[in-house]
């Protein structure tokens, strides 16, 4: 009796030691798998001002229409309590989710399926522990024929390449971290890649910058007319870190992708992320620009010297951290004029993180000025002070301006 008592007590205890065992590990799982919810800032499209984080997001306003990003807290009834790990993984991979039900790739898993096994493991198991919420989300609000989600085959077919990231040996380990970061988790290639017209990236102008929403997502290659050719590593993992570096603050979802992601990525990743940037050429020689006519640009330094020197100063050169320069800024000489009008039309708060939690903001001007003034003043600051870019017409601006 005494025998098997010992022996009961000793399994007990081996029990008791596996499970004290097991739980730092779990821990450390929800811990990074929170970290790989930072780097996909999945906060930015599931969750909303106001209601429980992820359950549900805005709707995205896609060229097609409007998708609504769905409840991926672990609810049962209207979330991704039902789903397995093996499901959820297949969905980050393939874009195929509970039941075979085809996502739009608004949803980024031509980016996430560059993700590793590791990172995507840990990721479900940090959404395991979030609280659930019962929130059923209409995520497919498509008019016909783009709501029929067969379609999405033909897409794949056409433009999508499932596969785990693949290091390259002749590259640092720090090159190979920012491009496994670049392309897949942090999925930067959404925003900043052209779309063709199915809405897949042109891969010829691989992070040359595109619109969406309203905005226009900069070039972030290393050109040295339109890109961070200007901007050092530091430079950059300054703006991800903080929003401000020597030049520009940001604004607009780029200050949201700041506050909620990048501020709160491990510095080596900001590093890692910096030295690929880096190495992505873009376009290296100046495109040809149509001479800007004297009296565009007399009318748009005088509506400049009235409404714009104040901040950004007479000669373009700003007052950081609370104004940005203008003189050599990146947004200032992208192709498309669309953010430029929007600040100026809508104004717009610089970007709040932890490391600083005060932040200048931009008036609107839309009740002050005319779309023609609007198109000459900023025609007279991309043509100012060794800067140079196509004019802009009253017509982009009303395009942007509400009506």
């Amino acid at each position: 009796m005494r025998a098997t008592s010992f022996i009961a007590a000793i399994c007990a205890s081996l029990l008791t030691t596996t499970a004290f065992a097991q739980a730092p590990d779990q821990a450390d799982e929800i811990i990074r798998g929170r970290y790989q919810a930072i780097l996909g800032d999945c906060a930015a499209c599931h969750s909303k001002e106001g209601a429980e984080p992820l359950s549900g997001g805005n709707p995205l306003q896609t060229p097609f229409g409007p998708i609504v990003p769905p409840n991926i807290t672990p609810d049962k009834q209207t979330g991704i309590g039902q789903w397995s790990e093996g499901e959820f993984k297949l969905m980050m991979r393939t874009g195929i989710g509970h039941g075979g039900k085809r996502l739009y790739p608004a949803m980024p898993y031509p980016s996430y399926t560059k993700m590793s096994d590791h990172d995507l493991s840990d990721l479900w198991k940090y959404l395991q522990t979030v609280e659930p919420v019962n929130n059923a989300v209409e995520a497919n609000q498509l008019p016909f024929p783009f709501n029929i989600r067969f379609s999405l085959l033909g897409w794949n077919l056409l433009n999508f390449s499932e596969g785990e990231f693949k290091p390259d040996p002749e590259r640092s380990a720090d090159w190979n971290r920012g491009k496994y970061l670049v392309d897949g988790a942090a999925h930067c290639s959404t925003c900043h890649t052209p779309k063709n017209l199915l809405g897949a990236d042109k891969g010829a102008q691989y992070l040359q910058g595109a619109s969406l929403q309203g905005w226009f997502a900069p070039d972030i290659t290393n050109s040295r007319t339109t890109g961070l050719g200007s901007w050092s590593k530091d430079d950059i993992v300054a703006y991800l870190e903080t929003g401000i570096n020597k030049t520009t603050i940001a604004s607009g979802p780029m200050a949201e992708a700041v506050q909620n992601s990048t501020s709160k990525m491990e510095s080596s990743d900001l590093q890692a992320i910096a030295e690929y940037l880096k190495s992505t050429p873009g376009e290296q020689e100046p495109t040809t620009r149509t001479p800007v006519a004297k009296n565009v640009m007399e009318t748009g330094q005088a509506v400049y010297r009235d409404n714009c020197s104040a901040c950004h100063g007479a000669d373009g050169k700003g007052s950081l951290p609370l104004f940005p320069a203008l003189a050599g800024n990146q947004i200032v000489l992208q192709k498309s004029s669309e953010t430029l009008s929007r600040l100026v039309l809508f104004g717009s708060q610089g970007v709040g993180t932890s490391l600083r939690p005060t932040t200048p903001s931009m008036p609107s001007l839309a009740w002050r000025l005319s779309d023609q003034q609007i198109a000459d003043v900023l025609t007279y600051v991309r043509n100012s002070w060794g800067n140079s870019a196509n004019a802009v017409a009253s017509d982009d601006v009303a395009q942007v301006r509400p009506r």
